[in-house]
Parts: structure tokens; C-alpha cells; sequence
């Protein structure tokens, strides 16, 4: 055991030596800076790496694509693979405004502990420059000091601080460029830098421990009102937000038990989009000394956990049109605004290809999903056993299968009738016959129901996490909904690897002051030392 660690180690530490970066090429970079930003914005999409952003263009394409594949095999009576003989469709990327930035690299992720980081150990290398092991937050690797992050930094600059977040305020990510906590988990402690921080202005979730993990602690909203911090959690009150407002920390009108935003598939008029905090932000922190913005899109992560593809595409969406939101700023200011846009580690083992489509891919297919899997789990669901307590088998909840994942139940007659008319050059039977679930899927999902209907005392342990029942369902939602997005993704030809995260690296996109220096391979820990440089933060 002794020599395996001892690899391990030795392997670490030349991982670190290659891909940490050289430090006279990144002086000599330094050294050629022009300008200095005044306006930096860094957004971060938690989970968020090239199978996300790939993905995600890849479905606009589908949506936008009015002579899409389906269409197209079924017109020539080709069949789904390599060498089909369609020959009037090109697969086509809608790329996203991130992607087109001039400045493109990647950067890599571990921990100082581990090859798959977690949130705070990658958010601390992002905002603070220094390695840290997974489950810290701002502080080195024994919990003996605090590190400095960039955003203290600019607020020591006298530039206004702003934080948006798609989860509560005090998570992993976020947490990192202003608390240093020993453990992720100490949300209180996390909420009371907050009130600390002298921050300008706070946008997104709320507080997962408002009066601590025991619920006997002094309420955070209070401490945060005596350090003359302003809340708001309604629309009203937000549009009324204008330039000169100080100290505010805008709440989403709604909220899920965790204190996060909605995901992005499942908002509607009563929230505040992603975009909608940054352009307020903006609005609140302008002023002539600058400022420093970090804008998170947290729910990214938490789909890509439960292996949901269509949840992962929205907020995605979501994060681009925030970038779009700086964007627009930018262009008033280009030659004094930095956008950096990068991911802190990627979840899920999301690929774009599954073993069951072969060379192909179907992402229009995903648009047949119509929440998220949180809210068909917590919610939907729920709500329809509520109206239907006799729930027995999977013929009595095809209605709500076909209500929001569009999936059709198997028929034999109906499929050898469908599979002959696509023979015959009937789109419309090929593209029905897409979305009829096969034998094996419903197999699938009547023991995943079956799962479902018991006590959840009564279920098999999600652990450990080798165990069949684990790596079947996760741990994110009831077995029926995590087998339903997986069997959608898998007719799209999305599929993944694990519920949690992966060592990928994560692509870095960049516009404005200084761009160049983000093309290449380097660490997370560079980024911050790029952006200090960039707007003389030091």
C-alpha cells in the first residue's frame, strides 16, 4: 500500500512539474502586456467543459437545422451509422458567443491531493492562485493559513466587488474569492465572511444555514443588515436597483431547498435569469475606478451529476447569455474590459456519442424533455402519484413519461408498423419510432419504477459506490427519473461516465485587455496570475 502511494505521489508531483506551466514564459508574456483592465469580469461554469460546451452547440444547431438528420436518413431510407448514404445534410456546430472569443487555452484542474478536483479546491486555485486539497475553501492544503484571492485584491484596489451565483451564496465556488473555511461544509462560517467581505454587491441564491448547522446561531440576514448590507428577493425590488446602490444582495424570488436558482430549463417569469444579475450588477458597480465581477454558473454542475443532458444544455445557454450581458459592456469599453470564461473542473464524463447510435447523434430529441430532472423528481412526479396512488406498473405512467421527455411506450404492432413505413421513406414514422422506448429500456424502467414506488428507507444503499444500485441511479434523483434521462440521452447519443467529476481540463475563452496571455495549455492557478496581471492587482 506504502508503494502505491508512493507512485501516486511521485506521479503527482511530475504531473505538477509538466503542466503547472514555466515561469519564464509566463513573466515574458507578462512582460509584453498592453493596457491594464479596469473592468474584469471571470465567469465560471461549474462542471463546465469542452462535452458541455461542444453539447450545447451542437443541440442550437438541431434546433435551428430545418433539414435535420432524422429527416434526411428517413428521405433516402438510409440507416443510422458510418457510410448511411445521406447526402443532403451537414452536421453543423451554432456556435456560442464564448466560443468566439479571440483568446483560447485550457487549463488543467487537480487538486493538491487528488487528479479529480472538487469545487473548492479548483475554485481556490482559480481565485487565489495557490493549490489546495479537495474540501477547503481559500485556505492552503493543512488549514494553517488563509490564501488572498482576486477579489480582495481588487477591492484593496478600490475597485467595487461583485458575486453571482446560480447556487446559494455561500457555496464552494463562490465561497472562494472571499471566505477561507477548513471545510466546504461550514456554510455559517462561510456566510459570516460574507457579511465581512465589504463587497459591493451579491447576486443569485441565498443561505443554506442561515442560523447555522444546528439552527442555533444568530440569523445571517440580520448580521448582514448591521453590516449595512440591503436584501432583496423580489422583481420589484430588483428592476428598482440603479448605479450608486451599495452593498446588495439580491436573492432569487425562488428558491429550491438548497437555497439554489431553478435550473435554467424550468424558470419562467416570476425569476431572474443569469444574465438579467450580471446586466444589474454592471448597472450597481460601474463606476470610475472599475470593478471586479465573478459570475458562477453552478447548476451546470449539478446536472451533469445527475446525467442530465438537457438540463446541462440550458444552463449552459443561460451561462452565454450572461457572457453576452458583459459582452454588450465590453463593447462600450473595449480597450479597458477583461472577460475570462472558464470552467473549474467537468462532471459527469459527458461524451457526445453512446455505443447504441453508433456514428451518430440526435440532440434535437432532447428538446422532447420539458423540465429538469430536480423538478420532475421533487415536484412533477410527486405530484402525479399524489393524483394517481395506484400506481402499479409502467403502463399507469406513460402519460406523464410522455409529457416530459416526449418517450413513447412500446408497442410491437405499433413499432413493426412504424419501422415499415420508415423503410418506405416516412420521416415522420422514423422520427416517431426514435422516440418509442425498445423492450430492454422498458425493462429498464419498470425495475427502475419498481425502485421508485418503495420507502426510501426500503431502497438498496447508494453505498458504496461500486455497488450495481449506485452506479445504475446516483445519488441525485429517485432510480425512475435518473433511468429516464438516461435512456433520452442515450437515444440522443449522449452518454457519461460517473455522477461525479472528472480530470479533464477546462477550456478558458477570452476577450478584451490582455486576451493573448490565456492561449495554451497552463494551470488553473495561472488564470489567477493572468488576471492580476492583466488589471494590476498587485
Amino acid at each position: 500500500m506504502k508503494k502505491v502511494a508512493s507512485v501516486f505521489v511521485l506521479f503527482l508531483t511530475a504531473f505538477t512539474l509538466v503542466f503547472a506551466g514555466g515561469g519564464s514564459q509566463k513573466s515574458e508574456q507578462q512582460g509584453n502586456l498592453k493596457g491594464k483592465a479596469k473592468y474584469i469580469f471571470v465567469f465560471i461554469g461549474d462542471g463546465t467543459s469542452i462535452p458541455q460546451r461542444t453539447t450545447t452547440e451542437m443541440y442550437l444547431a438541431s434546433q435551428k437545422n430545418t433539414r435535420n438528420y432524422e429527416n434526411a436518413v428517413a428521405r433516402e431510407g438510409g440507416t443510422f451509422g458510418a457510410g448511411n448514404g445521406v447526402t443532403d445534410f451537414t452536421p453543423a456546430i451554432e456556435r456560442m458567443l464564448m466560443s468566439g472569443f479571440p483568446g483560447q487555452g485550457f487549463s488543467s484542474t487537480y487538486s493538491s491531493n487528488s487528479l479529480i478536483t472538487d469545487s473548492s479546491s479548483a475554485g481556490t486555485a482559480i481565485a487565489t492562485g495557490l493549490k489546495t486539497r479537495d474540501g477547503v475553501v481559500g485556505m492552503d492544503p493543512t488549514t494553517s493559513f488563509p490564501y488572498t484571492s482576486m477579489a480582495k485584491l481588487a477591492r484593496n484596489k478600490g475597485l467595487k466587488v461583485g458575486i453571482v451565483t446560480t447556487v446559494s451564496l455561500d457555496h464552494a465556488t463562490p465561497a472562494s474569492f472571499y471566505a477561507s473555511v477548513p471545510s466546504r461544509d461550514f456554510y455559517y462560517d462561510i456566510s459570516l465572511q460574507l457579511a465581512e467581505s465589504n463587497f459591493n454587491y451579491f447576486g443569485g441564491g441565498g443561505f443554506k444555514q442561515p442560523t447555522g448547522a444546528k439552527k442555533d446561531q444568530r440569523d445571517i440576514n440580520e448580521i448582514l443588515k448591521e453590516a449595512g448590507y440591503k436584501i432583496f428577493n423580489t422583481k420589484e425590488d430588483f428592476n428598482r436597483l440603479k448605479a450608486g446602490d451599495d452593498k446588495i444582495i439580491a436573492i432569487n424570488p425562488r428558491l429550491d431547498s438548497d437555497k439554489a436558482v431553478p435550473y435554467a430549463i424550468d424558470l419562467d417569469d416570476r425569476d431572474i435569469q443569469l444574465s438579467q444579475f450580471v446586466a444589474k450588477g454592471i448597472e450597481v458597480l460601474d463606476n470610475p475606478n472599475g470593478f471586479f465581477m465573478m459570475v458562477e454558473s453552478g447548476k451546470v454542475d449539478w446536472a451533469c451529476h445527475a446525467n442530465d443532458a438537457a438540463g446541462t444544455i440550458y444552463d449552459v445557454i443561460s451561462l452565454d447569455e450572461a457572457v453576452k450581458a458583459a459582452y454588450d459592456f465590453y463593447l462600450k469599453h473595449p480597450n479597458e474590459t477583461l472577460i475570462v470564461v472558464t470552467g473549474d473542473h467537468e462532471t459527469g464524463g459527458m461524451t457526445l456519442g453512446y455505443a447504441g447510435t453508433g456514428y451518430d447523434a440526435f440532440l434535437n430529441k432532447l428538446s422532447g424533455q420539458k423540465c429538469s430532472f430536480d423538478a420532475f423528481n421533487k415536484e412533477i412526479f410527486p405530484a402525479y402519484r399524489a393524483e394517481n396512488p395506484n400506481i402499479k406498473k409502467l403502463a399507469d405512467v406513460y402519460p406523464v413519461i410522455e409529457k416530459y421527455f416526449g418517450l413513447r411506450p412500446y408497442n410491437a404492432t405499433e413499432v413493426a408498423r412504424l419501422q415499415q413505413a420508415a423503410k418506405g421513406g416516412d420521416s415522420s414514422a422514423y422520427i416517431t419510432l426514435g422516440q418509442t422506448l425498445t423492450e430492454s429500456e422498458t425493462a429498464d424502467l419498470e425495475k427502475a419504477l419498481a425502485y421508485t414506488l418503495l420507502e426510501p428507507k426500503e431502497r438498496p444503499a447508494s453505498s458504496p459506490m461500486t455497488n450495481d444500485y449506485y452506479l445504475s441511479y446516483g445519488y441525485m434523483a429517485d432510480p425512475f427519473t435518473t433511468a429516464l434521462v438516461h435512456i433520452l440521452d442515450q437515444k440522443s447519443g449522449v452518454s457519461w461516465t460517473t455522477f461525479s467529476h472528472t480530470g479533464l481540463p477546462t477550456p478558458v475563452s477570452v476577450i478584451g485587455v490582455g486576451n493573448e496571455l490565456f492561449n495554451g495549455y497552463y494551470d488553473n492557478t495561472d488564470i489567477f496570475k493572468k488576471v492580476v496581471a492583466i488589471g494590476q492587482l498587485e
